[in-house]
């Protein structure tokens, strides 16, 4: 009996044998540095301790949260076309994934035993076997790259800011301009010398009142004018171009009208002309002035689709009191047509109840949460060290090169036309530079957040919910449910990842125990 137990551990320990190295960077500046090169090394060296036999090393350059990722695709492919488990080694979670998506595909793999993952820098190996506190640590540890590289993908964004304050335009040209690079491989936009003429036509005939769009898709297609891809204009698109304010010298960033540095194609008088043609509607936007309710917003009616309003009743008792009391404004299952109010407490209680699940409750299954956080942020620490440390070497670096022009000025070597415009270009590159650094901390910011409201759900979600304000309730369950729905008094929902997983965790981490 003990030899067959012997052969067993010998036959589970032999069972993965055969690994995939995944070496990933999200940017062509990382492919171009030492990132790839150290991640290869790492993981070739992990690989041989653990006597694994490499099959291929997948080398990707795409981010994890854009686009389909053809190349990890490929990969995956790859892993499930081999005989036997194939271990996938990557240096870290955000490495591998960034979305709650990938999560679900990669985890039927692990359960189908077609792959197992093993993280480098976490420590961490999550295969058909693997504890439900290692897949808590792998859940964990997802969350916060995913909130860690989209509030920096957010911030990064913010690095545009000193392009628009320049006047100018940061994405892709209006029809009418071409985007190009200048002799520095800057970023520019021109005049488009073949569509701009038939441009200023459109608007100028168009301003004249004595067509309409309809009128101008057919000369738009009698001159030729097309889209930068050779296809016909639509009413649509010729709907959004005389209203663009573009073309006479504006540019609308984020609901705020700011003058460009681009050659405008029209006046502003025949902009305003199209305007008066098109009689546009003066509507001012909307604001919310009304009291703040918990489910503001957040509830949509499971019968009709529509969002749930909230409302406040006072109700005048014989003794002189009065009560008020807020209710949910739905709809019948039973009759559509007709609207039926809820009790909002009572909903707030099922919320309340939903919430109780999710707590974890077994202190070893706790012990492990609070690992699990642990091994997130020592993983995104080292992250960020790396990136922003480079971010701040450049920096030194052009600083360094700046010194030096002013050396080469004084000396004569460095003509003063050539000097403005190494010192512009090196200047503006460290302004870029200081935004990335400030995007970084604030993403670094927004993870400890998100750990924070992590730990405060699985310490007792039931119990944060009562003691916070209202505004924070509002935000616990955005963070916790997806999909709140209200079916007559029926709250309907589902869980955000991970806490879909929560609910059953403790029961299953008792039995892997037993």
């Amino acid at each position: 009996m003990r030899g067959r137990k012997q052969k067993l551990e010998v036959k589970e320990a032999a069972r993965v044998s055969k690994a995939i190295i995944l070496v990933r960077v999200s940017s062509k500046d990382q492919e171009d540095g030492h990132s790839l090169d150290a991640q290869r090394e790492r993981l070739i060296r992990y690989c041989a301790r653990h006597n694994f036999d490499i099959l291929e090393i997948f080398t990707i350059t795409e981010s994890s949260t854009r686009g389909d990722r053809r190349k990890f695709m490929e990969m995956i492919e790859f892993a499930k076309r081999q005989k036997g488990t194939i271990a996938i080694v990557a240096d870290a979670v955000d490495r591998v994934q960034r979305s709650f998506k990938d999560s679900v595909y990669l985890d039927d793999l692990v359960r189908r035993d077609k792959i197992e993952l093993h993280f480098y820098r976490e420590n961490m190996i999550i295969g058909r076997e693997a504890s439900a506190s290692d897949h808590m640590r792998w859940d964990f540890c997802m969350l916060g790259a995913k909130s860690y590289v989209m509030q920096l993908s957010e911030n990064v964004k913010r690095s545009i800011d000193y392009k628009i304050k320049k006047g100018e335009w940061y994405g892709p040209a209006p029809l009418g301009y071409l985007n190009q690079r200048d002799d520095r491989g800057n970023s520019v936009i021109i005049v488009d010398p073949v569509r701009a003429p038939l441009v200023m036509r459109l608007f100028t005939d168009y301003a004249s009142g004595a067509f309409t769009l309809g009128d101008m898709q057919r000369r738009c297609k009698e001159w030729g004018l097309r889209s930068k891809v050779g296809g016909e204009l639509h009413k649509s698109t010729l709907y959004r171009m005389v209203q663009n304010c573009f073309y006479y010298g504006e540019m609308l960033i984020k609901g705020e009208i700011m003058q460009h540095c681009h050659e405008p194609l029209i006046s502003k008088s025949v902009w305003d002309d199209c305007q008066a043609v098109l009689q546009g509607w003066d509507k001012k936007p909307f604001h919310y002035g009304g009291k703040e309710f918990l489910f503001r917003g957040l509830l949509t009616c499971g019968v009709t689709g529509r969002v749930i309003s909230s409302d406040t009743k006072k109700k005048n008792y014989k003794n002189g009191t009065t009560a008020e009391f807020t209710y949910l404004v739905t709809w019948k299952p039973d009759d559509p047509k007709k609207k039926m109010w809820v009790r909002e407490d009572s909903i707030a209680a099922q919320v309340e109840d939903a919430l109780e699940r999710i707590s974890i409750k077994d202190p070893e299954l706790m012990t492990a949460a609070i690992a699990a956080v642990k091994d997130a942020n020592k993983a995104k620490q080292e992250s960020h060290n790396r990136e922003v440390g480079a971010l701040k070497k450049e920096h030194t670096d052009l600083q360094v090169r700046l010194d030096r022009l002013v050396d080469l000025l004084a000396e004569g070597v460095l003509p003063p036309d050539d000097y403005r415009a190494k010192r512009e270009q090196y200047k503006s590159r460290q302004v870029e530079l200081v935004n990335l650094i400030h995007a970084y901390d604030d993403a670094d910011n927004v993870f400890g957040s998100t750990m924070e409201k992590l730990m405060k759900v699985a310490m007792g979600a039931h119990k944060a919910f009562m003691s916070s304000n209202l505004e924070e309730k509002r935000e616990l369950l955005n963070f916790v449910f997806s999909n709140l729905t209200l079916k007559g008094e029926t709250l309907c929902y589902s869980y955000n990842f991970p806490f879909d997983r929560f609910q059953n965790m403790d029961d299953c981490f008792k039995w892997r125990r037993r």
